[in-house]
């Protein structure tokens, strides 16, 4: 690649697709340079923020040669086949995750994305995150010994409506497969999982056929323990640690407050601001070195972002949290 901006096309304009979007803008060497959504308004809002042409015909990206990427943030049924059509078109893509909500079908392109002379990454922005890379960098860089034990708290400030929850392909697969994929990047492939669920307060998310409740249990290859916790509800916000157990010590990350301001008074003791309220606040800027890495990437020829392959083990590990879940037996990963 020369160095010219990257001309980028956003798929999707939720609320993913305008969190991509504004990352794109805020970002060197990336270009904003079309959205596509079905919903006419929803696509002409989005582009008109950043000036930008917009479409309601996905077939536009890929025969107009007016993009060198793109980043899929529509309904994880079309991923799949936006990819298959990215590679033919000789496109660079970042698709969120998860890759599909079936693993047969993720895989039939498996074969396809391993030859593909363009760029395939995933978009597990979590890895990003400032506080869990500083710790992923010191457990590898030895300072708590071997690695013994990793607990991934991850709650959710409120459950989604029912219409989403019907066609998230479930907790595990929606929520938690951000969770197996850091799971994957501190211990490595996984052995076997254990899933105790539960619907603990929501009629909605049960009459789905889901849960809203969840511990995950699971043991690397070399015999690693993680542990999952898991929720659609936190009255007090968006709940997200890590903490990683060693033979020599321990390192935590917790959760983020908009100030690091404590309040003293004779009715309250180091009070903080509240949590951060959303994945949009607490992640921003992982979504930002997300798309940094996902450029130089290309321009490199490196694959500096989850792959292809990450996907499908994330989304074999939910299918195996689901597994286990229903049927409270410990599945085996092949």
């Amino acid at each position: 690649m020369t160095n010219k901006n990257l001309r980028i096309g956003v798929i999707g304009a939720g609320r993913i697709g305008i969190v991509h979007s504004g990352s794109v803008h805020d970002t060197e060497g990336a270009e904003l340079a079309v959205i596509v959504d079905a919903v006419e308004e929803s696509a002409a809002k989005l582009a008109g923020k950043y000036g930008v042409k917009h479409t309601t015909n996905v077939d536009d990206i890929f025969t107009k040669g007016d993009v060198d990427a793109i980043i899929v943030g529509s309904p994880t049924p079309t991923h799949v086949d936006l990819i298959s059509r990215a590679i033919d078109a000789g496109i660079h893509v970042l698709c969120e995750k998860p890759v599909d909500l079936d693993i047969n079908r993720a895989n039939t392109i498996s074969e396809k994305v391993k030859n593909s002379k363009t760029n395939v990454s995933i978009a597990f922005n979590r890895r990003y995150d400032p506080n869990f890379a500083a710790v992923h960098a010191r457990v590898a860089a030895g300072e708590i010994g071997k690695l013994e034990q990793l607990i991934l708290t991850s709650r959710d400030p409120g459950e989604p409506p029912r219409a989403y929850i019907a066609v998230s392909g479930g907790i595990f697969r929606d929520q938690v497969i951000h969770d197996f994929d850091i799971a994957r990047f501190f211990v490595g492939d996984i052995a076997e999982v254990s899933t105790f669920a539960a619907n603990a307060f929501s009629s909605d998310i049960k009459a789905e056929g889901d849960f809203d409740t969840a511990v995950t249990n699971m043991r690397s290859v070399d015999g690693k323990l993680v542990s999952i916790v898991s929720s659609r509800r936190a009255v007090f916000g968006y709940d997200q640690r890590l903490e990683a157990f060693g033979e020599k010590g321990m390192l935590q990350v917790s959760n983020l407050t908009d100030t690091s301001v404590q309040s003293f008074a004779s009715d309250h003791t180091a009070k903080k601001d509240p949590f951060m309220a959303f994945f949009l606040e607490r992640y921003a800027a992982s979504y930002r070195k997300e798309l940094a890495l996902f450029i130089e990437s290309i321009k490199t020829g490196k694959q500096l972002n989850p792959t292809y392959e990450d996907g499908c083990k994330a989304l074999i590990l939910a299918d195996a949290a689901t597994e286990s879940a229903k049927t409270g037996k410990v599945i085996t990963i092949k």
